[in-house]
């Protein structure tokens, strides 16, 4: 009897042990598979990320329903969505998109920042201090990072972008005029540099804060800055913003993946960045930078298309090719997804596709590469 009892406590410990294991595995956060790295490993099984996503405002904007979004990508069998941290945004038609989730109404901003008690922010509401953190954009962020790692979809999490237009400029928290902190009196083309002291400090702690809220999450990864080829981004700034994130977690037990965006359409990339385990590009036909980049062994991302119509045919021959050959991301740019169309049903009226025929399409190509060992 004692000897029976001993067994099964060790046999009970045994489970507990190899039950900790396989939970200890399959929390690490998406990474690079050890064993073909142009591929990641997620959750124990390899996985190529395939979606047809909003327009990145998905947190920022809080007339965003994320949830019935999330639900609705699950669903469809996508796994990816992008979203901007809200250091950046737009205005109703820029781009010539309407109903653009990444240009939230009067009011309906939020963004990690803390509203100040001072009025006078340009899209409604009191400005922001850029010393403080709000903590609903923070329990939101929080959410939504839990809600799509229960649909099964790996959230990017895009921590900065150009500001194209002067337009754009004088919307963020960042310009001086929209803070009280008197930090952000550059010109939008030096916002990215480490020419301003102050302000870079500012973005320093805003991703250090991010990457600690977000550190027990396994479905995430980092991109530094959206498109830095546009607005005078430049490439120490980026490496430092990389460096700002590994510095965070060097701590964590697992680190989580960094994405850098490189080009438009095609660029040969040579002294890459060894903290970057993704290289990002946009409009990625013909899949040229694939081949020609393959030999880095890391993943390569086709991570936004458009300005190709409204019809499916081009996004789904943009997305197979891209993933036959040899591509680990696919993400389409989809404006069907909306403020009170979160469902992707809402009519096109933006430069690029979507909608429920290309999700159909895209589904096919999602469900036959992911079917693969």
């Amino acid at each position: 009897m004692v000897a029976c009892a001993v067994l099964l406590v060790m046999v009970g410990a045994v489970a507990r042990a190899e039950n900790a294991g396989l939970r200890e595995k399959t929390t690490k956060p998406i990474q690079l598979h050890p064993d073909n790295p142009h591929y990641f490993l997620w959750r124990g099984k390899p996985t190529i990320l395939i979606t047809s996503g909003e327009h990145y405002g998905a947190v920022l904007n809080l007339a965003f329903d994320y949830k019935k979004y999330l639900q609705t990508l699950e669903t469809l069998g996508f796994n990816l969505t992008r979203t901007f941290s809200g250091a950046y945004l737009e205005r109703f038609g820029d781009f010539n998109i309407q109903n653009n989730t990444l240009a939230p109404a009067r009011n309906q901003l939020i963004c990690p920042w803390l509203r100040s008690n001072e009025p006078g922010y340009v899209n409604g509401g009191n400005k922001f201090d850029l010393t403080g953190w709000d903590p609903d954009y923070f329990k939101r962020l929080r959410d939504f990072v839990g809600q799509a790692g229960k649909c099964g979809v790996v959230v990017e999490l895009v921590l900065f972008c150009p500001f194209y237009e002067e337009s754009m400029w004088k919307l963020s928290p960042m310009n001086a005029a929209n803070n009280i902190n008197g930090i952000g009196k550059m010109k939008r083309t030096e916002v990215y540099t480490l020419q301003h002291p102050d302000l870079l400090a500012v973005q320093d702690a805003m991703v250090v804060n991010i990457v600690k809220e977000l550190k027990e999450f396994d479905n995430l990864y980092y991109e530094i800055c959206n498109e830095p080829y546009f607005g005078g981004v430049t490439l120490e700034w980026q490496a430092h913003i990389a460096q700002t994130i590994a510095k965070a977690e060097a701590d964590f037990d697992v680190k989580h993946l960094i994405a850098q965006n490189f080009a438009n359409k095609y660029q040969k990339i040579s002294d890459p960045n060894p903290l970057v385990s993704i290289f990002n590009f946009h409009y990625a036909k013909p899949p040229d930078t694939v081949t020609d980049n393959y030999g880095l062994n890391k993943v390569i991302a086709d991570d936004e298309t458009g300005f190709s119509g409204s019809e499916p045919k081009a996004y789904r021959i943009e997305g197979w090719d891209f993933i036959i050959a040899g591509g680990a991301v696919y993400d389409n740019l989809d404006f069907s997804f909306t403020v009170d169309h979160e469902d992707g049903t809402a009519d096109i009226n933006a430069p690029g596709g979507g909608g429920p025929a290309l999700h159909r399409q895209l589904r096919i190509l999602s469900d036959f590469i992911n079917s693969f060992d």
